[in-house]
């Protein structure tokens, strides 16, 4: 018996009528290269705050005072900030929220208060070395007296800030490029001098050499693993692409992962080859008292020449002036997470970038501001860890990519480790 006219036209209509993609299926519809390039992007802006102007100062400090001895504390380091970057993009897949939103729904009022004034002064330490560090850079460049430097920083701060508001692409696009600008450099750099293999295998081994030491090694934490990023990747994960069922969260969580992989990998090589050519460079040369980023840039200059300088100098720039507009991005998110609160992204810039232009124009050593700043926030990454761990290893919240409870006892041994040795540095530095 044939079905009667009208099943027959309904089918018919059906198979006319145009197939609705979801978000995933249009960008995997790009093409197998394409499609999936388009979805790597969010860990690269967060990867840009691991290799900022305060890595500069730490690492250099680190490779001429203590040679290869440091080495673990940046692959540690980096360890760790893959894992936490990778939990915070999960945890955008998963709630379609960023972490302070999820905070401020789930932790009471005052909790949720006093993460957010240290996450503000986390915001200010963090734009301190990002805009010192571009001011050094346009004055090692071109002569720019420090003050100005800053405000030509913050024009172009502004410039790249326009690009966000365009499009999330575009801005992942020109913060992946100014990445590369620093991979590049320390690459040109790295093959002047060379790497010691049997130095570097001995840095692998954990130590430690007084309390400058581990001043430095937690100004090394604090410059790899950065807390508002911890933030911002929520962020960047949350609203991108919105996934529309527990298949596409878990395979967008398994490009995100690589994506993590792959940039906090190039981060981390990055701060690796600043350690090793100050280790080779100004270590084994006996010069170990290089505690600036201008006696840096002078001793590549004369010990390597003009051209190693001039890389120095373009890779820091690059790094102060992308690294400034991811983490007034992450000011904004963390804004409106914690208290419901959103300004305009270019009076928030002004805002936070006052300070740094304040320090420039008193005089403040700069270089010394860079580390101090990095430590700063290294005791800023228990109150963006802590909470996440505690918010992604609830069922309720997380749903199917809640954490498994290997992951969460690996977090929170992070988390613990950081502490101690926040608390190890205050004893030394009071008491020792």
């Amino acid at each position: 018996m044939n079905p009667p006219p009208s099943v027959l036209d309904a089918a018919r209509a059906a198979e006319a009528a145009p197939h609705t993609q979801t978000a995933l299926q249009q960008t995997r519809s790009k093409g197998r290269w394409k499609g999936v390039a388009a979805l790597f992007g969010p860990a690269f802006v967060a990867a840009v705050a691991y290799i900022d102007p305060g890595n500069f100062a730490t690492n250099i400090a680190g490779g001429a005072k203590y040679g290869y001895m440091l080495v673990w504390v940046i692959v540690a380091a980096n360890l760790m900030a893959m894992l936490v970057q990778y939990l915070s993009a999960k945890t955008g897949i998963a709630t379609g929220k960023n972490l302070p939103e999820l905070c401020r729904e789930h932790f009471k009022k005052p909790v949720t208060f006093g993460l957010w004034v240290q996450a503000e002064a986390i915001a200010i330490a963090t734009d301190l070395a990002e805009f010192v560090g571009a001011a050094i850079a346009l004055n090692l460049l071109f002569g720019v007296p420090p003050f100005v430097a800053g405000l030509m920083t913050a024009v172009v701060a502004f410039a790249i800030l326009e690009l966000q508001t365009r499009g999330y692409r575009k801005f992942e696009l020109a913060i992946a490029g100014f990445l590369m600008i620093v991979f590049f450099g320390f690459m040109y750099d790295l093959s002047q001098v060379g790497v010691d293999p049997g130095d570097f295998a001995g840095g692998l081994i954990p130590s430690f050499d007084g309390t400058d030491s581990v001043l430095l090694a937690v100004g090394i934490l604090g410059a790899t693993v950065m807390p508002h990023v911890v933030y911002l990747h929520s962020a960047l994960t949350s609203r991108r692409i919105r996934p529309e069922s527990t298949a596409e969260k878990r395979e967008l969580l398994r490009f995100q992962r690589l994506d993590v992989v792959l940039a906090l990998g190039l981060a981390g090589i990055i701060n690796l080859t600043m350690l090793v050519v100050a280790a080779q460079l100004f270590h084994d040369s006996g010069v170990t008292d290089v505690e600036s980023i201008e006696s840096a840039h002078r001793g590549f200059e004369t010990l390597l020449g003009g051209g190693a300088a001039l890389a120095f100098a373009v890779a820091l720039l690059a790094s102060g002036l992308s690294s400034s507009s991811v983490g007034t991005f992450a000011g904004q998110v963390v804004m409106q997470g914690f208290i419901n609160r959103r300004i305009n992204l270019f009076l928030r810039r002004a805002i936070t970038m006052a300070p740094s232009l304040i320090v420039l124009a008193i005089g403040v050593d700069p270089s010394t501001t860079l580390v101090i700043s990095q430590v700063v926030l290294s005791f800023g990454i228990p109150f963006a860890l802590v909470p996440m761990v505690l918010l992604t290893r609830r069922r309720d919240i997380m749903g199917p990519l809640v954490n498994r409870p290997l992951t969460t006892a690996v977090a929170g041994t992070v988390a613990a480790c950081i502490i101690a040795l926040n608390c190890f540095l205050l004893y030394q530095t009071f008491f020792g």
